[in-house]
């Protein structure tokens, strides 16, 4: 072999590296990766350096210096006195009750719409399709401005409260009902509550298993609702049967007493609720309307009634269509419980600007808000995700 054809037939090592797809890839995540954190390097280094040019403190140890600023609502007890973690806690909790409630009602409230768009009952298909047409092209942010100016100027004020029952009373400064006195026996209601809504999952879940085996149906619903209601009663008796109640009354300039609704709070659950709802049911029409015509058929030629092949056929099905755009609902929802600064609710953002205005961390208090919702949309994404793949179907 001549000298010039073995030469020919040497190979480069570092050629072939370069020619290699699965080098080249990694190669392009290291830049990549190396070029954002230095971005984020230069960025944080330079705002660490004007802020100690501007003597503006850094850190977290705002949170432990006091507050000294009111709450008009708060699910965990709170003062002026209390520090300012304490407050941003206030405001995640205040998020947490709204987003959980609205999510709660606006799923309720979509699936029983999106059937309604589907049924063959006329007026059934046109309220539906008003109501989704009307909530859902009108700006959130509008819809929260406009319920709150409802509540707040179309309700009389304290002195001249609307009292439909007795120890119920509604005005502009929100719905105030009787509750029940401290009592030792309601946390063991509760925990009954709780243990009835298990046994009803355990009932539906034999009574589907039976319904496949036999073919015949148990009225689980009837009588899982039973349970639910029938175990904490028991409990309620057992612990004396407590009936005594606290009654709202009004005291100097306000209401003393009984538990409170305010306008702010059922404006920005109405607002959320009612424009989340019509995306809701979009996702749920489109669910129903992806199973083929062919199931429903089958089923009433078996004699089903159309509320059982809606609950056991139909549903079951779309489900696997509904869940993953859902979740974008229900992340879109607790996203926008952000706009309650615009209607005064003390959610997490309202009270992080307050935070910021009297300490001039802005950087800290804006990375807390943000981590939270995001740590939220992770949270709701990653339990989503397990009940979809628990939904889907499952390979032979």
């Amino acid at each position: 072999m001549s000298p010039k054809h073995s030469k020919s037939n040497d190979v480069n090592p570092i050629l072939t590296l370069l020619y290699d797809k699965t080098f080249r890839s990694v190669v392009y995540q290291i830049l990549v990766f190396g070029g954002v954190f230095l971005l984020g390097w230069y960025l944080v280094g330079n705002t660490m350096a004007n802020l100690e040019s501007q003597n503006i403190a850094t850190g977290f140890g705002f949170l432990e210096r006091e507050a000294a600023f009111g709450i008009s609502e708060s699910v965990i007890a709170y003062s002026p006195e209390s520090n300012y973690g304490r407050a941003l806690l206030v405001g995640i909790t205040n998020t947490l009750k709204v987003a959980s409630i609205g999510i709660v009602l606006a799923t309720i409230l979509g699936t029983l719409i999106g059937i309604a768009t589907v049924s063959k009952n006329w007026l059934l298909r046109f309220i539906g399709v008003t109501y989704i047409e009307t909530f859902r092209n009108i700006p959130v942010l509008l819809q929260l401005i406009f319920w709150y100016a409802i509540i707040n100027r179309g309700l009389p004020n304290i002195r001249s409260a609307l009292s439909p029952i007795e120890g119920v009373y509604l005005s502009n400064r929100g719905l105030y009902i009787p509750v029940m006195a401290d009592h030792p026996a309601w946390t063991w209601v509760g925990a009954g509550f709780i243990v009835g809504i298990i046994g009803a999952i355990i009932l539906r879940k034999w009574s589907l298993k039976r319904l496949e085996a036999t073919g015949h149906i148990f009225p689980h619903l009837s009588v899982g609702l039973g349970i639910v209601v029938a175990v904490p009663f028991l409990v309620w008796l057992v612990f004396g049967a407590p009936t005594e109640l606290n009654m709202p009354a009004i005291q100097g300039f306000n209401f003393q007493g009984g538990a409170r609704m305010s306008p702010e709070f059922t404006a920005l659950l109405l607002g959320l609720t009612l424009y989340t709802t019509t995306y809701i049911a979009e996702v749920v029409r489109s669910g129903i309307q992806s199973v083929p015509h062919g199931q429903t058929e089958a089923a009433t030629s078996l004699g089903l009634r159309s509320t059982w092949i809606m609950r056991l056929i139909v549903l079951p099905q779309a489900l696997r269509v509904i869940i993953p755009p859902l979740t974008n609902q229900y992340l879109n929802l607790t996203k926008n419980s952000s706009l309650a600064v615009a209607i005064g609710y003390p959610d997490l953002v309202s009270v992080s600007n307050t935070t910021m205005n009297q300490t001039g961390q802005a950087v800290e208090g804006v990375a807390i808000f943000m981590t939270v919702y995001l740590s939220i949309s992770l949270l709701v994404s990653f339990f989503m995700n397990w009940y979809n793949k628990r939904m889907s179907l499952v390979e032979r």
